[in-house]
């Protein structure tokens, strides 16, 4: 799964890096600890490219309640194109959330949890594979999901699931509201070079929502690190 990830590169970079023409963000301030029902920068294709804020936990459109968008902050890459709570985003709502890395945890020889901070190699931004919604009328809620896929080696020590992470060349096609090739888009879905991210221990005060700053993605010392992910 993914629930806790980095929100950092300013604005202005990210728009750079979308090819985004309009930027529709309130709230511009790095975050280090992004946690599911928060505010979110995702991309989006109208008739041109936004950087718009969506809450993290999608709301389809025939909910009842929007408090249930804290169930799918996820939705896996097997079934998203067959669940009626995404397969309608899938189709033709589709975002990007970029990211500068997300977080998993590993139990530790004494049972407690460490967690891990997983960076793209040599930095950079991710491209999570989103889905988006609209729920109600008036002011409706603008809701978002990340897509999840298969985990691959490295994050395999970790846990089993790991955003799907879109290459640039999956970009435009993914954002076009009118790709209909299903079993095209599915392909994308799968779990991203081994050798394009990069995994290490930090601290576990991420564990706390209120909790923010660079220093929750700061690396642990050198032996500790070794002794739970060696």
């Amino acid at each position: 799964m993914c629930g806790r990830y980095v929100a950092s590169s300013p604005t202005d970079v990210i728009a750079t890096l979308f090819d985004v023409e309009q930027i529709a963000v309130v709230d511009e301030r790095p975050r280090y600890n992004v946690a599911p029902t928060d505010y979110v920068k995702v991309v989006v294709q109208r008739e041109h490219r936004v950087l718009e804020e969506r809450r993290w936990g999608l709301v389809p459109h025939w909910a009842e309640r929007p408090e249930d968008g804290a169930k799918r902050i996820n939705a896996r890459a097997e079934t998203v194109a067959e669940l009626p709570a995404f397969r309608d985003a899938f189709a033709s709502r589709r975002c990007i959330v970029p990211a500068d890395g997300f977080y998993e945890w590993k139990r530790r020889p004494d049972g407690r949890k460490q967690a891990f901070f997983i960076r793209p190699s040599g930095g950079g931004v991710f491209a999570f594979a989103g889905l988006r919604a609209t729920w109600g009328q008036g002011e409706p809620l603008r809701t978002c999901a990340i897509i999840t896929t298969d985990a691959n080696p490295t994050v395999a020590r970790l846990h089993d699931r790991m955003p799907a992470i879109l290459t640039p060349d999956a970009w435009d096609g993914w954002l076009d509201p009118g790709t209909d090739d299903l079993l095209w888009l599915r392909s994308l879905l799968v779990p991203v070079a081994d050798e394009a991210i990069e995994a290490y221990a930090v601290s576990n005060d991420v564990g706390t929502v209120r909790n923010d700053g660079p220093r929750l993605i700061e690396r642990i010392k050198e032996a500790e690190q070794d002794s739970l992910f060696g």
